[in-house]
């Protein structure tokens, strides 16, 4: 494995320095710098970042015309997903070989995820909402907190522009097994203002999630149930800002996801289900003095869980009867300060607090717990050479003082790549259902017991941004302490420690009217130690590749993408395997007319049968057709 990760790598390299030294030669040194906030919660140009990151923008999204966010994350360096059946199913996703609670998500600023299992419901975030994803990969806590041991994911709402006008826009789209979208919304500006609203639906009669025999093999959702899994999704955002001449911005965003989900289940867990998410926050920035920035941040986000049966079970039937339901929100707010001490060296420090709150019927021992973290990060340039220092102390209510820091150094080549070192530490506390679910009779299901993990990583990278071409190169290695996984018996258990070790790739180029962006991630994610020592952790592929080509013909936009990924495991034993698989999706977009657009979709060409979470079924071929009208 080493070996054949090592000669990829170097492939990759040297294909990655000679297409960008012809790039340099021919576009005299021009760069194109994407302008990201997530990796040191300052406006940094990703060659600053002295971070792996990836910038997914409107631009991408339309041309990619994904149906979902796991359709636009999937393939990309360091991620995994494990998405539990179609569309609206479950979807969790691993970064860099981390558990799926060490992503921290957030939406316009605002933290998001479930304090009971500690999940963000990715697959409820409509995709026309999004502007752009900003994904951080490697440690953050010492900027973020709890969580961000594999990365950040930021979605930034689509919002309207200064001086644009008014600027209506409508989709409607329809595909496969039923499926129909359709959104409206306006947006504009002038020199100061800016403003956006949308609404909009989706629904698809679906697949059946679970695959047949889960029941007699004790697998999956334990039940048979070969009827369709229908989705239903109800959706709307908005955001309004003012900007005033001296350099004070006022913003709110707003984002609801109201969604309507049938799985396959039974009277103790249900088969229908009700979730709401709810995201709002509030911005504020100024300058007292010409070298200090105030920003004051404050946000809620909610995400509302029910569940319900109606059926026949074991030659019983049940009327439609509600089985549970699990209410979380977070409260919280910052405020940071970004003080320039020369030109070249800025300071930001600040404080965060979140409150973490839980309604449900089910009788947890706790249902709030909070935590305050102080943070300071300095950087700075000196030459060619950029230093990112930063420290960071959380109390937790619940679990006490947490202490993390993060340490880069970055080298600028003349006209040349960035050359990056880093290190850095991270925790996560346990979630709400970790800890205190009840238990099914005798059978626990909780572990009060439990200890927050804690990790430390290192990384080194080459990275280079011009105007037509990119591409990088990281090498990393994580260990985590305690880390959290599902014995066979489905209890929460801190094994003893992970060690994750991978390489990941980018590399892309525009040139004239051909677009080409390629991925690759190679992985070891194993358990160190125990009886399950140098097994795979769950769900994570050790090798992922994706390729993104486009061309544009006049009025015509054609494009692919192709897929491949490694086997991986639903247990930490090894024994539940799920194959390797490959896909294909085709795309094509016609502008018959200003501002109107057709386009279309053939995803999974090949009609391949693969899982991401054992006994689940994925989509095959599907097929989806838009009209869109946007200026």
């Amino acid at each position: 494995m080493l070996n054949k990760t090592a000669l990829a790598a170097a492939l990759l390299l040297s294909l990655a320095a000679s297409q960008a030294s012809y790039a340099q030669s021919t576009e005299q040194n021009g760069s194109l710098e994407p302008v990201i906030v997530t990796a040191t919660r300052t406006a940094i140009t990703a060659n600053d970042a002295l971070s792996s990151v990836t910038v997914i923008t409107r631009e991408d999204i339309d041309r990619l015309q994904p149906v979902s966010v796991a359709d636009l994350l999937t393939g990309l360096p360091g991620v995994s997903i494990g998405r539990s059946g179609g569309i609206g199913a479950q979807t969790s996703l691993y970064l860099r070989g981390t558990n799926a609670t060490h992503v921290l998500v957030l939406i316009d600023g605002v933290r998001i995820g479930s304090v009971s299992i500690g999940l963000p419901a990715l697959e409820q975030i409509p995709v026309d909402a999004i502007d752009r994803i900003e994904i951080v990969r490697g440690p953050r806590a010492s900027l973020y907190g709890s969580d961000a041991i594999g990365g950040v994911i930021q979605i930034f709402t689509r919002h309207g522009q200064p001086n644009g006008g008014v600027s209506p826009s409508v989709s409607v789209t329809g595909g496969s097994h039923g499926y129909v979208d359709g959104q409206a919304g306006v947006s504009g500006g002038d020199a100061h203002l800016w403003y956006n609203a949308s609404l909009g639906g989706t629904y698809t009669g679906g697949i059946p999630n679970c695959r047949s025999g889960a029941a007699e093999l004790g697998v999956a959702c334990y039940v048979d149930d070969p009827r369709n899994d229908a989705y239903r999704n109800w959706n709307g955002f908005a955001n309004f800002g003012y900007r005033w001449d001296n350099g004070t911005e006022l913003a709110f965003d707003w984002l609801r996801s109201k969604s309507n989900a049938e799985f396959a289940g039974s009277p103790y867990s249900g088969d229908d289900s009700l979730e709401e998410q709810y995201v709002a926050g509030a911005r504020l920035s100024f300058s007292p003095l010409s070298q200090w920035k105030v920003t004051l941040n404050a946000g809620q986000s909610r995400d509302d869980l029910a569940t319900y049966y109606q059926g026949t079970y074991f030659g019983q039937y049940y009327p439609r009867m509600a089985t549970g339901y699990f209410n979380s929100r977070r409260n919280q707010a910052s405020w940071q300060n970004d003080i320039t001490l020369t030109a070249n060296q800025l300071l930001t420090v600040g404080v965060d607090y979140q409150q973490e709150h839980i309604a449900s019927d089910t009788d947890f021992q706790r249902l709030s717990r909070g935590d305050t973290g102080s943070f300071a990060q300095y950087q700075a340039t000196f030459g060619q050479n950029e230093v990112q220092l930063a420290v960071r102390h959380d109390h937790n209510d619940q679990f006490g003082n947490h202490n993390t820091g993060s340490a880069a150094w970055g080298y600028h080549f003349e006209n040349g790549p960035v050359l990056s070192v880093s290190y850095g530490s991270a925790f996560h506390a346990p979630t709400f259902d970790d800890l205190y679910f009840p238990a099914f009779g005798a059978i626990p299901t909780a572990n009060p017991e439990l200890k927050p993990e804690t990790s430390r990583s290192a990384e080194i990278g080459l990275a280079q941004q011009l105007q037509h071409w990119n591409w990088s190169l990281n090498a990393y290695q994580t260990t985590i302490n305690d880390l959290i996984v599902l014995d066979e018996n489905f209890v929460p258990q801190n094994l003893s420690r992970a060690r994750i070790r991978g390489l990941e790739g980018q590399f892309g180029f525009n040139l004239d009217d051909w677009r080409v962006q390629s991925y690759l991630s190679l992985m070891q994610p194993k358990n160190d130690g125990g009886a399950d020592n140098g097994k795979l952790l769950q769900r994570r592929a050790q090798r992922t590749a994706r390729v993104d080509v486009d061309r544009k013909l006049g009025r015509f936009n054609v494009g692919a993408t192709f897929f491949a990924s490694s086997k991986r495991y639903d247990d930490i034993a090894n024994t539940e395997r799920m194959g390797g698989y490959a896909t294909t999706d085709l795309r094509a977009s016609y502008s018959f007319a200003p501002g109107w657009q057709v386009e279309a979709k053939l995803a999974n060409v090949f009609d391949h049968n693969y899982e991401t979470v054992y006994y689940y079924n994925q989509l095959g071929r599907t097929w989806y057709l838009t009209v869109r009208y946007g200026l």
